[in-house]
Parts: C-alpha cells; structure tokens; sequence
C-alpha cells in the first residue's frame, strides 16, 4: 500500500476548524455551479464510495488513495455503449490527481479541468484542487474555482466529507457536506447521503441519499436519490486490477435519461475469483541470499527480510488460486532456529491442502531439514547433501595468553557462566560440557523428528544414514530416500506439471492475495508494532538500547498501536543497556499487550530485555536463560618485556595504577601492569554478585517466580528453547507469525481483522558503506569480530554475554 504520512488525531479539531472557517465564516453568497450536473459521474459521495472521482470532486480522497489508480469514464444515450457524447480521464497517485472531463449541449463543447493534492491518513485528510474549464463556460455555468476538503473516519463505520468551493471569478461559495455508515463495519453495505449549502437558499433539492450493497465479492449494487424525482442505479464488477462499471440516470432535469460506464486500472481489489478459481497457478520462492531482519533500503538484493519470507510464505497458503509452492534454495544461508520458523509455516501450507516442493544444489543439516519438510524434494544430479551431524565447541587461548605473556584473571563465581573460558581454560570444565550436551541433544532430536516424520524414516534409519555416510551425491541420496527425484531448475515447469497433472499458471509473490489486496475498511487500522532488539546488547550499536527506550516509550502512549511483539535475538553485552531497554518495555507491557519473540539467541542479557513481556514465545532451537555474569581480567604478565617496551606513572590514591601499564603501538590498548589485588577482587566480586542479585530479581518479578528458584535454574546456564519452556522462562514454542498472531487476539482482534504492521527499525540504513570492500565487510559482519569489539569497549566491566560459538549461527 502506497501509505501517507500518518496525522497525529489531535490534527482533527483543526481540521474541523479550518473546514469550519470555509464553510461559515465567509457566507456562502450564491452558487458558482450545479454540483450534481458536474460530478454526476459519482456513483455515491465521493468520500463513501469507490474512492469517488480520484479528487476530481473531492481532493481529501487522495490522501486516504491506497494506490495509484487510472479511469475512464463516458457517457451515452439509448442502447448504444460506446457513443462516447460525454467522456472524463482521472489519473491519480503519490498525493496528487489530474481529471478532464468534456461534456457536450446544444452542439456546444465544455472540457474541465481539475489538478488537486490530498494528504493525510486513513482517520483525517485533507485536500486542495484548482478547477478550470475551456470551451463555452457560461452555457455550462463554470468559473475558475478552489475546492478546499477534507475527509475524516474516525472509525471503521463512519465517514465524513467536507468540500468548500470558492470561485476565482465572483464571490460565490458552495459548501458540500457527505455522510457514510457502514453499519457493519464492512463494505457489505454502505449508507449514505450529501447535501449542498448555500446561504439563504439551505439545502432544498441540493441532496442525495442511498446505498451501496456488496452482492458478492467484487459485485457491488449502487442506488442513490436525488431531491426531487432524479435517482441513479449503479453497478461497479471488481476483476483484480481492473473495474467495469456503469450507471443509469434518470430523471435529471434538463438531461433526460441517459447511462455512464467506467474502466478502472489500478490496485487489486477483492473480487469474484477469491472463491470461484481454485488450484491453478503456481509460486516460486528463489532464496538465494541471506535471511535476516533487516536489509538497506539500496544495494542489498543479498539479504532476505525474514518477516517477508514468512507473511509471503502465509500468503501463500491462503490464496486459493495456488496449487503449488515451489522454493529454490539454491544459494540460501539461513540459521537453524530461522529454518525451523520457514518449515512451520510451509507445514501450514501444506495443511491447506497445498503441495510444497523444494530444490537445491547443495545443503547441510539445516538446508536438509528445512528441505525435508516438501511433499517433493528435487535436488541437482551433481548435488550434493552433507549430513555429518552435529557439533558445537570453542577455541582456547590460555595457552596462547602464556606465550605471549599476558595473564588473564576469570571473574567466574557462578556455575554455568562460562564465556570467559576460552582464555582460562583448555577444554571445557565439566558445567560446560554439560550445558552444550544438553543443547545439541535437543537440537538433534528436532532436527531428527522433523526429518523422520516428512521423509517416513524411523530413528535407526535417520541415525545410520548420519553416523554410516554422512555424505551423498545425486544418486546415492535417491537411493536412500533423501530426495524423490533429480533435476534442475530450468524444467521445474515439467516437475509442476507431473505434480498438479496439468500446467499451472506462475504467479509472483506480490500477486499473492493477501499482498496484493487493497484494504477496505474505513478509518485508521490498528496497528500492531513489531519491534528488533537484534545483536549484542550495547547502548549505541547493537540493539541500540538509546533507541528501543524511545521506541518503547513512544509505543506505550500511541492509542493506535494495540499490541507490540520484540523480537529478540541477542547474546547479550552490558547489563545496563539490557536494563535500560527492559525497564522501557515494562511500562509499555503496561498499556498494551507485549509479547516477546525469541530468536536464535535470547541469552543472557539478551534474555533480560525479554523479561517483562506478557508472554515469551522461543523456537524449540533457540538458545535462552544463561542466567548470569561474568568478567576477567587481561595484564602484562611478560608482554611488555619481550617487546621492549617500558612505562612509568605517578599516581594519586590507593587503586589509581590499576589501569596504568604499557600502550601497545598500532592498536592503541593500554594494557595494565599488574592483577588486580585481593582487596580490589573481593570488590569486583561483590559488584558482580549484586548484579547477578539484581539480574535474578527482575526475572523473578517478570517471570512470577521467586529468586531461590531463579537462581537453581540461573548461575548461567543456558537452555535450548523446548527445555525453557520445560523450567518456565519460556511461555509457548512458537515463532515470530505465532507471536504476532497472538498480539493481535490480545489486543481484541480477530483472524480476519485488517491491521497495519509498522516495525522498528525500518531497515539498516541508506546502503552499506562497506559493500565496496568485501574483505572488511565479511569482516565486520564476523559474530566473533563483534564480540571482541563488545569486550574491548567494556574491558574490565561485568558483562551479561554470550560468546559466539554458545549458539548456532548461520548455515550456508
């Protein structure tokens, strides 16, 4: 939808004001044309009804237009259609309309013009046009005019219309005023009715009233009555992009009867085939790139938003025009908890009596999983699958710390907080092991059931395949079941054919029902937010905790939004940044309902921000808790002296050399000269326990659990998301469709209910300065490159942190 800036409601008692001022102040003297005669193309009001003449009679409707639309209209007498006596072309988008409209009396010609602006939202508009005319004006009674309007819907079975008209010429003035109820709420029908005001001359026969009535989807009756004895009926046919419509006239005085029609191009509309065609086209989803949140507004074709993929994916199983979804997954990267997200949802396609069928050239555990789900898998004859497992496990630098001479203090006083490890130890401590056992067990068994239960596999078979080939190319992945047939791409069109047992029709994603339609209901939607706290937790980078604390706040006070839904995927970082952002989403959870959305990773701090949500949802892979805090202590234990450098320093009080030692040449980094001493540790160690102490008490307090019970399932251990949901930090295993289904019951909507998304942030930004070097790029997307850049910005603070390596990452 092609959607206006969104007006503040507190705009419309100015608007009301304003349009007041138009109509009354300056006393609508005497007529400056016959308004029925003029826009006697309008089926209904123009601010109740197919968005009346596109500004041509009323110029707020350009700011409710939901797309840019096209018409032709043209009128004729007896049974001949096409006589074209009278004709009108209306052109309208992106705020502004253009109309001529020639008509024809006595052998004499009259074209008006009209060039108009609207601007607003879907509850108030408001407009500005400058009309026009060449040809014999006074024979038609035109003058050059400025019409002033506006249009408010202030709910969904309310609309009213203001039009002032002030002539250039004289100093006549005509005021319109429009009504429309919905008493439904729908389009199914629509009442309606208008008047003209003048003064000393009232309304007399200046008004029209009548309905309009939804027979069918995209069927709609039209009768509207005129003071006096002139009535029209109407018929408008809604065939996707395109209307027909005509209309008879009866009764007008001075014209007779006569009929109009009109050809609409523009956005699509509900129309008859929703329910009359079924089952004959086909939509391909090619995934090649990476699926993530976000992507740059320019230069970015490689990033695959994650929301489009699953609203398109949902889209699809609900248009009854498709047969088929057919996914290349030739080039995808995607995380695992992601994949289980995207094979959901195609389940639910497939649920609807849709077949789903996948290719590709080479995939991993993910890719296969993910693939696994199609009721037919094609893979590439020079294919291959690689089916090794799974593994998890770190790199450890004591070792290496000593040989270059530097010594590393772990601030580790809880059982399971173990990212600082890889610098203490050489191997997992036995708390650790334990951890990623209990994860990767989990892990594996999705990913086994998943794959059993689409491909008819039992557990022996699947753990053979995995632990007895682990390999496979085209034919021996045919043999053992893997895939149902090999081909290429370039003849998906005979694999549909042999699937549907016939040729279907290809449909892009944007033709989608769902996406495609235009909306219909009058009035400002609700609105349902859908927030990111995405990366390490920092003030300014990351999940920008300076920025979700205004979002949030922002949300709590917007009446429009009804619901939020955070989707987190975080490791963590700074405690202060986690706590500012969940004390800002507290008091939002206070006016509305929050629920939170847990991705691949909402550990540690990444789990605090999630606290205070109303319910948290996880995937069954997402890694949550790590409950905990840690820190360390990195000092010259050598370092400075194989390099030859020295320092020196004078000080005052007691601790101030703690930070003082040799700068490191290039890198900037000063690195202190000695350990911390048992005074200054037992220090530390209480800092971090009160942390910790704080960190377990919020949890209590959102989770409604008490700190003794927190604390057995904290002390920094973390769990997949199925054993979350098993200790209650999870709520429900859903994902991001699931959690955003469930804001909008919360918040008093229904399945069918129209809402608008809005999302913070939009996107990343303008482009990615560092497309251009794809070395440094690579780089600085690198998860471990982003976790050193966390830990050298806060040294030697306690921090709520996941290191990579604790969660999966993507799988290319």
């Amino acid at each position: 939808m092609n959607k206006k800036f969104t007006q503040n409601r507190g705009a419309m008692p100015l608007v009301l004001f304003f349009l007041s001022c138009c109509f009354f102040a300056d006393a609508f003297s005497q007529g400056i044309s016959n308004y029925y005669e003029k826009y006697e193309l309008l089926q209904a009001p123009s601010s109740t009804f197919q968005d009346g003449l596109l500004g041509f009679a009323n110029p707020a409707n350009l700011g409710v237009l939901p797309a840019p639309e096209t018409r032709f209209y043209w009128t004729s007498t007896g049974a001949h259609a096409l006589t074209l006596n009278d004709w009108a072309l209306m052109a309208a988008g992106s705020n502004f309309g253009f109309a001529m409209q020639q008509k024809q009396a006595g052998g004499q010609k009259l074209t008006d013009y009209s060039l108009a602006f609207g601007v607003g939202s879907d509850a108030v508009s408001i407009g500005l046009a400058y009309d026009w005319a060449a040809g014999h004006k006074e024979l038609f009674g035109r003058q050059r005019q400025l019409k002033v309007s506006a249009v408010i819907r202030p709910d969904r079975r309310l609309s009213l219309g203001f039009t002032s008209f002030w002539s250039l010429e004289t100093n006549g003035r005509e005021g319109l005023f429009e009504l429309g109820l919905r008493p439904f709420g729908t389009p199914t029908l629509t009442l309606f009715g208008d008047a003209l005001l003048r003064q000393n001359h009232g309304v007399g026969e200046k008004w029209s009233a009548g309905a309009a009535w939804r027979i069918w989807p995209g069927i709609q009756a039209v009768y509207r009555r005129f003071g006096g004895d002139a009535f029209t009926i109407g018929m408008v046919l809604d065939i996707g992009n395109v209307s027909v419509g005509s209309q008879q006239h009866t009764g007008r005085s001075g014209a007779g009867a006569f009929n109009s029609y009109m050809l609409r191009s523009g956005g699509f509309k509900n129309n008859i085939f929703q329910k009359a065609v079924k089952n004959v086209a086909w939509t391909p989803f090619m995934l090649k790139g990476t699926v993530d949140y976000q992507k740059y507004v320019l230069f970015d074709a490689g990033t695959l938003r994650f929301y489009d993929l699953l609203r398109d994916v949902r889209a699809a199983g609900a248009d009854p025009r498709l047969s088929i979804v057919a996914i290349n997954m030739t080039g995808l990267a995607i995380r695992p908890e992601h994949a289980w997200e995207l094979r959901e949802e195609l389940k639910a396609v497939q649920a609807k009596g849709k077949k789903v069928i996948v290719f590709f050239e080479q995939v991993g555990m993910t890719g296969y999983y993910l693939a696994g789900v199609a009721d037919k898998v094609v893979m590439d004859p020079e294919g291959m699958i690689t089916l090794p497992g799974l593994v998890m496990g770190r790199t450890y630098m004591k070792g290496a710390l000593e040989k270059l001479g530097l010594g590393f203090d772990e601030w580790r006083f809880f059982t399971h907080k173990s990212a600082y490890e890889k610098y203490s130890r050489d191997s997992f401590s036995d708390a650790d092991r334990q951890q990623y056992n209990d994860y990767i067990d989990d892990w594996y068994a999705m990913l086994r059931q998943g794959v059993c239960e689409s491909r008819g596999f039992d557990s022996a078979q699947w753990d053979d395949l995995i632990n007895n080939m682990a390999l496979f190319n085209g034919r021996q992945a045919l043999q053992n079941g893997l895939v149902d047939t090999l081909d290429r791409w370039s003849n998906i069109s005979e694999i549909l054919k042999q699937v549907a047992g016939r040729k279907l029709l290809k449909m892009p994603r944007s033709f989608l029902w769902d996406n495609a339609v235009l909306p219909e209901q009058w009035g400002e939607r609700p609105k349902v937010a859908l927030v990111y706290g995405i990366g390490v937790c920092d003030m300014d980078s990351g999940i920008r905790a300076r920025y979700l604390e205004r979002v949030f706040l922002k949300l709590s006070k917007e009446k429009s939004v009804k619901a939020v839904v955070f989707r987190v995927d975080s490791p963590g970082g700074s405690g202060m940044a986690s706590d500012v952002v969940v004390e800002a989403l507290k008091k939002c959870a206070d006016n509305k309902p929050v629920i939170v959305s847990q991705g691949q990773v909402a550990g540690s701090g990444g789990y605090w921000i999630s606290i205070y949500g109303d319910k948290i949802l996880a995937g069954p892979n997402t890694v949550t808790g790590s409950i905990g805090v840690i820190g360390g202590w990195v000092w010259d234990k050598g370092l400075s002296a194989k390099l030859g450098l020295t320092s020196d320093h004078v000080q005052r009080g007691e601790h101030a050399d703690i930070m003082s030692g040799v700068t490191l040449p290039l890198l900037g980094l000063t690195l202190p000269a000695r350990n911390l001493t048992p005074d200054e540790r037992s220090a530390v160690e209480n800092w971090i326990r009160q942390h910790y102490d704080d960190f377990i008490t919020k949890v209590a307090d959102g989770r409604n659990m008490s700190k003794q019970d927190v604390d057995k399932i904290g002390q920094g251990r973390f769990y997949s998301g199925v054993r979350g949901k098993e200790l209650g930090l999870v709520d429900e295993i859903g994902g991001l469709m699931t959690a955003l289904d469930m804001a909008k019951k919360d918040a008093g909507m229904k399945a069918g209910d129209e809402f608008e998304l809005v999302q913070y942030p939009q996107n990343r930004g303008l482009f990615d300065v560092l497309s251009g070097m794809p070395g440094v790029n690579a780089l600085d997307k690198d998860p471990v490159v982003r976790y050193l850049k966390m830990v050298g910005r806060n040294p030697y603070a306690p921090l709520d942190l996941m290191p990579p390596g604790s969660y999966p990452g993507v799988e290319k």
